[in-house]
C-alpha cells in the first residue's frame, strides 16, 4: 500500500530540514542526532519507580534501568535491548518505548545500555546483552521479578542482540526463555535483498546507514556468517522461544525478518509475524503519534502478557 499520510509528512519534514543519513556523519554526529529525534516523540507514561544500577561484564561495566509499573512482586520480567545498528542509542533514547510496554503489560523491563561499537566491536554487545540476562534471571527476586518468567525484546540491532541471546541461552544451557519481542530486526549480513533494493533510500534508514553499523559492528569478514551477528546463519533454530516478529513495509530489513520469522516458525517455537503495511523503520518509537506504532504496542503487550503468564 501507499505510505501512510503522517509517515509521508514526517520524511517531507526531514528532508526539507536537510537531515543527512546517519552514514554521512561521524558516529557522534549520529549519536547526537538520535537524541535530539528522541525528543520529538513525545511525554512517556508514568512508572512506580526506576531504578538505576551497574553490573560486571567480561572487560567492563555496563548500566541497566529497571522500569517497576507498580508496587507488585513476582511479575514478569522483559529485558530489553536498545536498537541504534549497535551504534547509536541508549537507555535514554528507548525510554519511552520500555515505560510504555511496563505499563501496558503490567510487567517489569529492564532496559540494558550494552558498550557500543565501534569502540566495543562483534561480540561484546552480544556478550553484555546475555551477561545483563543471565544477572536479572540470578537477581529478579531482589527486584521483585520473577525468575521462571523471562522475555527478552528489542528493535532493530536490539531485536538482532534479543534473539541472539536466545541463541546464546539455548546453546549454553540456558537460562530459560519465555519468548522473544523482535520489531524489524536485523537477522542477516546481505544487503541485496528486494527490500534492500526496494527500500534503499528515501525511507528514514538507508541501505547505505546499514552498510555503515556493519562496518562499525563487526571486525572481520568471518563474523558476518558468525550466528551471534546473523543468526539467519545458525544451522537450526530449534529450541527457540515462541516469538512476535514485527516488521515495517517500507523498511530495508523488512525480508530479513521475514525470513527469519518464518525459520523460527518452522524450526523453533510458535511464531506470530505481523506486517505493519505503510510506515517505515523504527516505527513502533512513534506510538504516540503514528496509529500505526500504537497498533505495534498493543500486539505487543497483549503477545507478552499471553506468553508471560499474566
Amino acid at each position: 500500500m501507499p505510505l501512510d499520510e503522517q509517515v509521508e509528512e514526517f520524511l517531507k519534514q526531514m528532508n526539507s530540514a536537510k537531515n543527512k543519513p546517519y552514514s554521512q556523519m561521524s558516529v557522534e554526529q549520529a549519536r547526537r542526532q538520535m537524541v535530539v529525534a528522541t525528543t520529538l516523540l513525545g511525554s512517556a507514561p508514568n512508572m512506580h519507580q526506576t531504578e538505576e544500577i551497574s553490573i560486571d561484564v567480561d572487560g567492563g561495566k555496563i548500566a541497566l534501568r529497571i522500569y517497576h509499573p507498580a508496587d507488585v512482586q513476582d511479575l514478569p520480567v522483559l529485558v530489553y535491548f536498545h536498537g541504534g545498528g549497535w551504534v547509536l542509542g541508549g537507555i535514554d533514547t528507548h525510554d519511552g518505548y520500555c515505560r510504555a510496554l511496563a505499563a501496558g503489560a503490567a510487567i517489569k523491563v529492564v532496559s540494558v545500555d550494552y558498550r557500543l561499537a565501534p569502540e566495543c566491536k562483534f561480540p561484546v554487545a552480544a556478550e553484555d546483552c546475555y551477561a545483563a540476562t543471565q544477572w536479572v534471571v540470578e537477581n529478579a527476586a531482589s527486584f521483585g521479578g520473577d525468575p521462571q518468567r523471562i522475555a527478552v525484546g528489542g528493535d532493530s540491532a536490539g531485536g538482532n542482540l534479543a534473539t541472539v541471546v536466545a541463541l546464546m541461552a539455548r546453546d549454553r544451557g540456558g537460562p530459560e526463555l519465555a519468548f522473544q519481542l523482535l520489531n524489524y530486526p536485523i537477522t542477516n549480513f546481505d544487503l541485496e535483498t528486494p527490500s534492500y533494493n526496494e527500500n534503499a533510500e528515501g525511507f528514514g534508514l538507508t541501505k547505505d546507514t546499514m552498510a555503515w553499523f556493519w562496518d562499525h559492528y563487526l571486525s572481520s569478514p568471518e563474523d558476518a556468517v558468525n550466528p551471534y551477528a546473523s543468526p539467519m546463519k545458525a544451522e537450526s533454530l530449534a529450541g527457540m522461544p515462541p516469538a512476535l516478529v514485527v516488521t515495517a513495509e517500507y523498511d530495508p530489513l523488512r525480508d530479513e525478518g521475514e525470513a527469519y520469522a518464518q525459520r523460527l516458525n518452522k524450526e523453533g517455537g510458535a511464531t506470530e509475524l505481523v506486517r505493519f503495511e505503510g510506515v517505515i523503520h523504527g516505527f513502533t518509537r512513534r506510538y504516540r503519534i503514528w496509529p500505526q506504532a500504537g497498533e505495534a504496542i498493543e500486539l505487543a503487550v497483549l503477545r507478552l502478557q499471553q506468553h508471560l503468564g499474566i
